[in-house]
Formats: C-alpha cells, sequence, structure tokens
C-alpha cells in the first residue's frame, strides 16, 4: 500500500509517532463549536499524505448484489434477533441508568449526515467533557455490561437497521463524527476519501486491527477497499468478522 508522497512517507511513520497521552483541540463546525479529546498527542508539523484515489470506478452489477445482500440479511437478521435485542436491552437498563440505545450523528457517503444506532455501552452522557476518541476496553466510560457487548461486538447490531434503510451496508469504512473527520484531515491530507462509498458495520480496517488502529493507520486500510471492493473481498472481510466475533482479536 503506497502513500502519495515519497518524501513524507521517510518523514513520518504509520506505526510509531505518537505519544500514548491526552489531546485536547477546539473544532469549529458549520453548526457548533465541539471540543475533541484524543486518546493520543499529535506532535507538531506532523504530517500523512494519503494516496488520492481519484473518481471512483462504478461498478452497477457489484452495487446490486451488495445493496440486495443488504436489505435481505438485515431484514431477516432484525427478525431473528429481536429475541436477543430484548436480552441485551434488559441486561443494559439493569448495568447502567439511561436509554438501551445510542444515537449519535455521523456523515455517511458524500458526507450526508445521518443517525447512527448502537446499543449503549457507555454511561449517561459519557460526552459531558466533550467528544473524545475511544480507547477501548480500557475507556472508563464503559461500563461492565458495556464491555461484554463491545468485546463480542453485540452493540453494533442495531446498525442492521441502518443497512436496511441503505444509509450504512455491511462491509465499508466505519463512519466517524464531523468534528473528528475535520481535526484528522488537519495531519492527514486525503482522510475525508473514506466519504466516497457508504460506511460499514464491518470493514477491512476492523478486522484487521479494529479499536488498536490509529486512524492514520486506519484510513490506509479503507482506501485499499475503496480501490479493491468486489464481492470476494466482501465475503472474506465476513469471514474474518466472524472470526474477531469469537476471538475477541482486536476488539479492544
Amino acid at each position: 500500500m503506497n502513500l502519495a508522497s515519497e518524501k513524507n512517507r521517510q518523514k513520518t511513520s504509520l506505526i510509531e509517532g505518537f505519544e500514548e497521552a491526552k489531546a485536547e483541540e477546539i473544532v469549529t463546525t458549520q453548526e457548533e463549536t465541539i471540543k475533541v479529546n484524543l486518546p493520543f498527542e499529535v506532535k507538531e508539523g506532523e504530517e500523512y499524505f494519503i494516496e488520492d484515489v481519484g473518481k471512483i470506478k462504478k461498478k452497477p452489477v457489484y452495487s446490486f448484489i451488495k445493496r440486495f445482500f443488504d436489505i435481505t440479511i438485515s431484514l431477516v437478521s432484525l427478525i431473528v434477533l429481536l429475541l436477543p435485542f430484548l436480552i441485551i436491552a434488559i441486561g443494559i437498563k439493569c448495568s447502567s441508568k439511561g436509554p438501551v440505545f445510542y444515537k449519535q450523528e455521523r456523515l455517511g457517503k458524500n458526507g450526508k449526515k445521518f443517525n447512527i444506532v448502537k446499543f449503549r455501552t457507555m454511561v449517561q452522557d459519557a460526552e459531558a467533557g466533550g467528544a473524545r476518541w475511544s480507547s477501548g476496553d480500557e475507556d472508563e466510560r464503559i461500563f461492565r455490561f458495556g464491555k461484554f457487548l463491545r468485546k463480542t461486538r453485540l452493540d453494533e447490531l442495531p446498525q442492521l437497521w441502518c443497512c436496511f434503510v441503505g444509509t450504512m451496508t455491511f462491509i465499508g469504512p466505519r463512519p466517524e463524527r464531523e468534528c473528528f473527520y475535520n481535526e484528522f484531515e488537519k495531519y492527514i491530507h486525503g482522510f475525508k476519501q473514506r466519504l466516497l462509498i457508504k460506511p460499514g458495520i464491518t470493514g477491512l480496517a476492523q478486522v484487521s486491527g479494529g479499536y488498536d488502529l490509529k486512524p492514520q493507520e486506519k484510513v490506509l486500510f479503507d482506501i485499499e477497499y475503496i480501490k479493491k471492493r468486489s464481492i470476494w473481498l466482501d465475503i472474506k472481510i465476513i469471514f474474518k468478522t466472524i472470526g474477531v466475533v469469537f476471538s475477541h482479536k482486536g476488539a479492544k
């Protein structure tokens, strides 16, 4: 996988260069000013230049098959999972005060905003101090049953509804908040190319490291998927996702 600039390949490393510390940044959007808390420090002058994929190739047959799969599997899954959904809802209510579901605005294809739906795994008002990048299982905002839901990826199941209505797909880059896109684009030039396709419940980055990957690492897997997306690649990612769910590898 190549970065756009060989010069900047030598300047920075995809694996090193970040210290495990919190950095706070004020990000201004058109609607509001949001305080963003990152679980790592971005060093001054550190930049990454991501390969420009340009205009992506249209794949009508692939797109039709993928949409048909999204509708069919999500509808069947939502019906079959009604009882497990009820059990999870009871578990959340018994473990933490607050709603069962967690809704948050994210950016979809071409930057279109939509609400993502998950089972709540963090305490209520977890972002009262500002938007914060999750640090996985070590995040003190996650309550005990929430850790179980995250480890098994069960918290992602309500996103089946997003797949059914078409704001998301099963395989694609994970959706992020607008404030994080604005923040990351400051030093990861080309990060917003993830918006060229629909976001997914799982993706190449999730089965290649998950929560352990930093944004500058994650985007490379997303760009790779955007360039090579195919039915065969989607099938491989689905099987790898099943492996992650049962092994908990990369689920922290």
